[in-house]
């Protein structure tokens, strides 16, 4: 009981962590992100995406992923950071949620999800339930993507819990759910300055 309890309380400040985080760095994230170039993220996803549907934006932060997912599909944009919420309010006219995507229960809702540098602030061993609803989101056929930063690091840095992927744990996570690998690919990190690499993931339901 008293374990149960200790470890209920460890993931909600893991998570607490990151939401304080960008709460208070809000504004600075948004202006640090918002022109980034990610045309090759995006027709990395599109070409196994439909030309229409709807999509689900998880952690959609500066807005600039829905901006840009909303001129061609019905897109849901969804945040657990309400700072985000209110930010994007202002410049995006999708349906915005104040939500955390291991809270999520659609069903057979979305053509396709994205969750850009998203999932990784989710401790490893929770990721499997995540994947689990995003799984159950998605219509037959459905596609995922989502972006980690490359390596087999997990814990606290600069604030936040990162859970990093590589290809071997990539391959241990989706074991353990239902969806099935479609492409993978591995970019350098689009802002500048910045000397890190990203592993992109296109899943199928």
């Amino acid at each position: 009981m008293i374990k149960n309890i200790i470890n209920y309380l460890y993931k909600i400040s893991l998570t607490s962590m990151s939401q304080n985080y960008y709460n208070n760095n809000a504004q600075s994230f948004i202006e640090n992100t918002i022109n980034a170039d990610m045309k090759k993220q995006y027709d990395f996803f599109e070409k196994y995406l439909s030309s229409k549907g709807k999509l689900l934006d998880v952690g959609f932060g500066s807005g600039r992923d829905s901006l840009y997912f909303s001129k061609k599909y019905e897109v849901v944009s969804i945040d657990n950071c309400q700072s985000f919420i209110d930010e994007g309010k202002k410049i995006l006219n999708n349906k915005i949620l104040l939500m955390d995507v291991k809270d999520i229960s659609y069903k057979d809702e979305f053509d396709g999800i994205w969750a850009c540098a998203t999932l990784l602030h989710i401790p490893f061993y929770e990721l499997p339930d995540v994947l689990n609803r995003c799984f159950n989101a998605l219509k037959d056929n459905g596609v995922m993507y989502m972006s980690f930063k490359y390596g087999d690091y997990e814990g606290m840095r600069n604030g936040r819990y990162f859970t990093d992927l590589n290809e071997d744990r990539l391959n241990k996570l989706i074991s353990k759910s239902s969806f099935k690998i479609l492409d993978i690919m591995i970019t350098e990190d689009v802002r500048p300055n910045r000397d890190e690499k990203w592993l992109n993931i296109v899943l199928k339901k």
